[in-house]
C-alpha cells in the first residue's frame, strides 16, 4: 500500500542535495533547526559536487536552485549557484526536521538522557515527548516549497538529512509504514528523481562528487574525521 498520490510541481527531475559537513556532523550532533556552519571540508565538499552537477548538464536556462534558510543549506547551494549564475530560492520550508530537546547533543548524550526515546528512535517507532516536529509535517512543507517553484526542467533542492528523505518519500508516494525504507544522504550526496507519467522514479540515491587524487604524502584522516570521506547522515533517521 502507498500513500497519497504525488504531488503537482512545476519540473520534471528534482535532484535532492544534502548540505556539506559542518563540526556537528564531524561530532555526530544533532543538528535539527540549530545552525552550525560549514567547515573548510564542507566548503570544498559543495563546491566538488557543484562541478560535478554541471559537469553532468545541468543548464542554467533551464534549472531552478532552491535551499533551506540554514547557513549550512544556503552555503552548499552557493557553490551551484555561483557557478550557474543563476538565482537561489531561499526556503524556511526546507529547514531540517526540528528535533526538540535533541538539538546539539550527540547520540550518546540522547541516549543517557532520554533512555526511552533513543530506543524508540532506533526501532523507528514514534519519539514520544522529545518535542519538534512531526515527520508528516516535516514531508508537508517541504513539498509545498518545491510546488511553489518557477516551472523548469530540473529543480535543485538543497535541504537536509531528514527533511531530503521525507521529500523523497513523499515524492514516491511512500506511506508511513516504509518511512526509512530508502536510506540517508551523506553529506554533500543526492537523489535524483524524474516524473515518468503522473508518478515519481528514484534514479539514483547517495550520490557523491569523487574524491580528488590526494598528492603523494598529504595526511588522510580516518573516515568521519573533518578531511576524512563524506560523513553518513546523523540525524536522518530521526524524523520516526
Amino acid at each position: 500500500m502507498t500513500g497519497a498520490a504525488p504531488p503537482a510541481v512545476p519540473v520534471s527531475r528534482v535532484i535532492v542535495w544534502r548540505h556539506g559537513r559542518t563540526a556537528w556532523n564531524v561530532e555526530g550532533r544533532f543538528q535539527g533547526q540549530q545552525d552550525p556552519p560549514l567547515v573548510e571540508a564542507g566548503r570544498r565538499e559543495a563546491v566538488r559536487a557543484a562541478r560535478h552537477l554541471v559537469a553532468g548538464g545541468l543548464r542554467a536556462d533551464d534549472v531552478v536552485v532552491a535551499s533551506s534558510d540554514l547557513a549550512r543549506a544556503v552555503d552548499t547551494a552557493t557553490a551551484l549557484t555561483d557557478l550557474l549564475g543563476v538565482r537561489l530560492h531561499v526556503d524556511p520550508r526546507l529547514r531540517e526536521h526540528g528535533l526538540g530537546l535533541w538539538e546539539g547533543l550527540t547520540r550518546s548524550e540522547v541516549a543517557d538522557r532520554y533512555p526511552e526515546q533513543f530506543a524508540a528512535w532506533q526501532e523507528g517507532r514514534p519519539v514520544l515527548g522529545r518535542g519538534g516536529e512531526e515527520a508528516d509535517d516535516v514531508a508537508a512543507r517541504a513539498v509545498a516549497a518545491l510546488a511553489d517553484l518557477p516551472p523548469a526542467s530540473t529543480a535543485v533542492v538543497v535541504t537536509h538529512a531528514a527533511t531530503s528523505g521525507r521529500l523523497v518519500e513523499a515524492l514516491l508516494a511512500l506511506g508511513p509504514q516504509y518511512r526509512r525504507l530508502v536510506g540517508p544522504l551523506a553529506n554533500c550526496a543526492w537523489s535524483e528523481l524524474a516524473r515518468q507519467g503522473t508518478r515519481w522514479r528514484l534514479l539514483r540515491h547517495n550520490v557523491a562528487a569523487p574524491d580528488p587524487i590526494e598528492a603523494e604524502g598529504a595526511a588522510v584522516t580516518a573516515a568521519g574525521g573533518e578531511e576524512g570521506p563524506p560523513l553518513q547522515a546523523d540525524d536522518a533517521a530521526a524524523a520516526g
